[in-house]
C-alpha cells in the first residue's frame, strides 16, 4: 500500500499503461480558446500539462538534462522526450522527438555525451548521443551475437568502460506450459508457495536481473547475469527502482540491493541487503550480513550487524570508493520504519549511522567529496535538502519553505533540484549550497498557470483530541470569497504512512478539487512521516484509533469557519484513505453527505488472505486473524469496516482496478454489494486495465468525471439530479 505516490515523476509508468505505438504526429497540447476564457483547472487542462521527470546535472554544473512527458488524449498515449537547459541563460532545448520514447538521461563523465533509454529501434535499449543531441547510436540490443532483451534500466561506469543493465529472465517454472510442455495452450499457473502475485502482475517465473558487460565501439550483445538462475529480483519488486544499483568510481565493483528470499519467507520479510559484485573475480559480498558480526568502534554510533534485518537500500559510493552510503531500516517487516543514513567503510567493514539523532527519514543521498553527504528529508509536511559530515554526525537542514524537493543532483558546487508545490507541478530549481537559497530555473507549464486560476493554500495547525498539534493543509477555491459558503471535502491520505506534503498529483490533485468549487481539508493525521517516528508509528496496530479522531478534529476545526457549508461536506480517499472512508461511513455522525473510496480495505480478514506482501498486514494489523491470543491483531479485526455496515447511511462511490493485487478489487466488490443491499445510493467504477492507481489518459478522465459527478450530485446539490 505504501509509496503510492511516492512516485511523483511517474511518467514512464504512465506510458507503459498506454498504447506505446510511435506517434504519427507531434502532440499539440495548446489550450483551447474556451479553456483560456474559462480560466479554470479541469481534468482536460491538467492532462495537457507537460510532466517533468528524471534529471541530471552535467559534470561542469552548467547544463541540466531532463525528461518530459506529454500526452495525446485522443490517441490515449504519452511521448517522453529529452531536453537540456542552460543554468545561466535558462534557455531550454529539446534533443529528441516524439516518434519514440526517450528517458533516464545520464551524462558521460566528460560531459561530451548523454546516455539514455529509447524504444526507437522497436524495443527499449540503451542509446548514446552527443551533448547537443546529434549522432545518436544504439548501445544494447540485437546484433550478430546474442542480443539483450528489453532494457528497463542501466548505468555506465564513470570511466566509460562498462555498463550494467536490467532485463527480465525466466528463472522458475510457474506456467503450465513449462511444467506440461505437451499442453502448450493451457493457461494455468502452478504454485507451491507464496507469492503467487505481486502489486499488479502474476509471478510466472520471470525476474529482473542485473547484467554487466564491457563497452566497446559496437553493440553490447552479451553480458554476465550476476544473479544467474536466482528466482528473485534486483532491483526490488514491485517498483524496480534503478537507484538501488550503483557503480563504484573505478568501474570495478557494482553495489546493488537485493532480497534473496523466496516463498513465504519473501512474503513476510523486508530483509533486503546491500551486495557488492566484483567484476574481475565474479564474487559477491553481502556487506549487511558478513560471516562475523562487526561493530563500529566505541563512540562511533556502534551498529550490531546482526540486527540489520529490515530494508537496506540505495547504495552510493564515495568518490574515492572507500565508503558506501545507503539507507537502512532497523525493524523487520515495517516498511515505514525510519530510513537511517548509514555509511559502510570498505576497508574496515565498519558501519556508522549518521542520522541516529535526526528523527526524520533520509533519501536521495549524494556525496560531496569524501567527507560530506547531502540528502532529502521529509520535515513537517515538506521535503528539504540536508547535509551531514562523515565524521561529525550533526545534520544541518539547508533549505526551508513550503515545497517538496523530490530529487537533486550536484556538480561543481551547484545543485539542481526537482521541486513541487501543491500549486505547482515539477519544475527545476537551482539551490545555493551555502545558504539553501532557491531560484526557479524552468517554467515548463507557464502557459497553463498563466491561463488558469489556482486556489490559496493555507497552513493550519489543529489541536487533536489528545492535545497535540496537527498540520492541516486547506486549499481554497480560486476567487475565494469569505462571505460565501462552500462545499467542503475531507481528504484521507493513503499509505497509510505517506506524508500529505507539498506535492502535485495527477491523480488526487487538491487544486483540481478546489477549482471545481470545493474547499479541501488535507490533514497530516497520525501515522504520517515528517513529524518524528513516534507520530508515524502510532497508526500501526491502531487503524481505527487516534488517526481517525485526527481526521474528525481536522474537518470539525475547519468546519467552524463561516465560509464552510456544514450541510455540504464530503469525504474521499484511496488505499488506506479508502479504508478510512469505509470506517468513517460507519461513525461520521451525519457529518458527510457523500463518500468516495478508491481501492480501500473493507474486510480485514479477507484482505489478509488476498494481499501479497504479508509483512505489511502483519505489521499494521498486528498479525493474522487466526491468532486469537494476539490482542493487537484481534482489536484490528474487530474494527474492520465491514463490521459497521449496519451504520452506513450515506451515498458512496467505490472505485477499483482489476489488476490491483495489493488491495484486490474484491474488497471494493464486497463494499459495493454491502452498500446496495443496505439500500444506499452507490456506484462502482471498475477499471479492467488499471491496478492500485489509474494512469491511462482516457481512464483518468473517466475517473475524474465520475469522481466530480458524484460529488456534485450528492455534496453540491444535496442528492438532487
Amino acid at each position: 500500500m505504501k509509496k503510492i505516490i511516492l512516485f511523483m515523476a511517474i511518467a514512464a509508468v504512465g506510458i507503459a499503461a498506454c498504447d506505446r505505438q510511435p506517434a504519427p504526429r507531434e502532440i499539440d497540447n495548446a489550450l483551447t480558446a474556451e479553456e483560456i476564457a474559462a480560466g479554470r483547472l479541469t481534468p482536460e487542462v491538467m492532462w495537457k500539462m507537460s510532466r517533468a521527470g528524471s534529471s541530471s546535472l552535467s559534470p561542469d554544473g552548467r547544463t541540466l538534462v531532463y525528461q518530459q512527458t506529454d500526452y495525446d488524449m485522443a490517441e490515449n498515449r504519452g511521448a517522453t522526450t529529452l531536453w537540456v537547459q542552460d543554468l545561466e541563460t535558462k534557455a531550454a532545448r529539446r534533443l529528441t522527438d516524439q516518434t519514440s520514447n526517450s528517458s533516464a538521461p545520464r551524462w558521460s563523465a566528460d560531459g561530451a555525451s548523454i546516455w539514455f533509454l529509447s524504444n526507437r529501434s522497436g524495443s527499449s535499449q540503451v542509446w548514446r548521443m552527443d551533448a547537443d543531441g546529434a549522432n545518436a547510436r544504439q548501445i544494447t540490443g540485437a546484433g550478430d551475437g546474442e542480443g539483450t532483451g528489453e532494457v528497463e534500466g542501466f548505468g555506465v561506469s564513470p570511466d566509460g568502460g562498462r555498463i550494467w543493465w536490467v532485463q527480465k529472465v525466466h528463472a522458475a517454472d510457474r506456467r503450465s506450459r513449462d511444467v506440461h510442455p505437451d499442453l502448450p495452450k493451457s493457461k494455468a499457473r502452478i504454485y507451491d508457495d507464496l507469492m503467487a502475485r505481486h502489486w499488479d502482475y502474476w509471478d510466472e517465473g520471470d525476474y529482473r536481473h542485473i547484467f554487466v558487460a564491457e563497452l566497446g565501439d559496437g553493440l553490447v550483445t552479451g553480458g554476465t547475469d550476476i544473479l544467474e538462475g536466482a528466482p528473485y529480483d534486483a532491483p526490488l519488486a514491485p517498483y524496480f527502482d534503478m537507484a538501488e544499483i550503483a557503480w563504484n568510481h573505478a568501474g570495478t565493483m557494482l553495489a546493488y540491493t537485493c532480497k534473496p528470499l523466496t516463498g513465504a519467507a519473501y512474503a513476510v520479510s523486508t530483509d533486503s541487503d546491500i551486495f557488492v559484485y566484483d567484476v574481475a573475480s565474479g564474487r559477491t559480498q553481502n556487506i549487511c550480513k558478513p560471516l562475523t558480526g562487526r561493530q563500529a568502534q566505541e563512540g562511533e554510533a556502534a551498529v550490531d550487524l546482526a540486527e540489520m534485518v529490515g530494508y537496506d537500500k540505495y547504495p552510493v559510493w564515495s568518490p574515492d570508493d572507500s565508503h558506501i552510503a545507503f539507507l537502512s531500516q532497523r525493524r523487520p517487516g515495517n516498511e515505514a520504519d525510519k530510513s537511517r543514513l548509514f555509511v559502510y567503510d570498505c576497508r574496515t567493514a565498519e558501519m556508522r549511522d549518521l542520522t541516529e539523532d535526526f528523527d526524520y527519514n533520509a533519501h536521495n543521498v549524494v556525496w560531496e567529496g569524501n567527507e560530506r553527504l547531502w540528502f532529502v528529508a521529509p520535515i513537517e509536511a515538506t521535503h528539504q535538502i540536508c547535509r551531514v559530515a562523515l565524521h561529525d554526525g550533526e545534520v544541518e537542514v539547508v533549505t526551508e519553505g513550503d515545497h517538496d524537493i523530490n530529487a537533486f543532483t550536484m556538480a561543481e558546487g551547484r545543485i539542481a533540484a526537482e521541486v513541487t508545490r501543491i500549486s505547482m507541478a515539477t519544475e527545476f530549481f537551482t539551490v545555493d549550497p551555502a545558504d539553501g537559497a532557491m531560484e526557479q530555473l524552468s517554467a515548463i507549464n507557464r502557459r497553463v498557470y498563466d491561463a488558469v486560476g489556482l486556489g490559496q493554500v493555507q497552513k493550519r495547525w489543529v489541536t487533536t483530541t489528545d492535545g497535540k498539534q496537527m498540520l492541516v493543509w486547506v486549499i481554497l477555491p480560486p476567487d475565494f470569497d469569505p462571505a460565501k459558503k462552500y462545499p467542503t471535502l475531507l481528504y484521507c491520505q493513503g499509505g497509510p504512512q505517506s506524508v500529505v506534503s507539498q506535492s502535485w498529483s495527477y491523480r488526487w490533485n487538491f487544486q483540481l478539487m478546489a477549482a471545481q468549487g470545493y474547499v479541501v481539508v488535507a490533514p497530516n493525521r497520525r501515522g504520517l512521516p515528517s513529524f518524528g517516528q513516534e507520530w508515524l508509528d502510532q497508526i500501526s496496530g491502531d487503524y481505527s484509533g487516534q488517526n481517525i479522531r485526527d481526521y474528525l478534529s481536522a474537518i470539525d476545526d475547519v468546519a467552524r469557519e463561516p465560509w464552510v457549508d456544514r450541510e455540504r461536506m464530503g469525504c474521499v480517499g484511496a488505499s488506506y484513505g479508502g479504508y478510512s472512508v469505509y470506517y468513517l461511513a460507519g461513525c461520521h455522525e451525519k457529518r458527510f453527505k457523500a463518500f468516495i473510496a478508491h481501492c480501500g480495505i473493507f474486510n480485514f480478514e479477507s484482505m489478509y488472505g488476498e494481499t501479497e506482501e504479508l509483512f505489511f498486514v502483519n505489521n499494521d494489523y498486528g498479525g493474522s486473524y487466526w491468532d486469537t491470543k494476539n490482542a493487537v491483531a484481534q482489536r484490528s479485526y474487530a474494527h474492520s469496516p465491514h463490521k459497521f455496515v449496519a451504520k452506513w447511511d450515506t451515498p458512496i462511490m467505490i472505485i477499483t482496478g482489476e489488476y490491483d493485487f495489493r488491495i484486490p478489487y474484491t474488497q471494493s466488490l464486497q463494499a459495493f454489494t454491502a452498500a446496495r443491499l443496505r439500500g444506499l445510493p452507490a456506484r462502482l467504477v471498475e477499471f479492467e486495465n488499471e491496478a492500485h492507481q489509474v494512469f491511462g489518459p482516457q481512464n483518468s478522465l473517466v475517473w475524474n468525471r465520475e469522481f466530480f459527478g458524484w460529488l456534485d450530485q450528492y455534496v453540491k446539490q444535496g442528492g438532487n439530479e
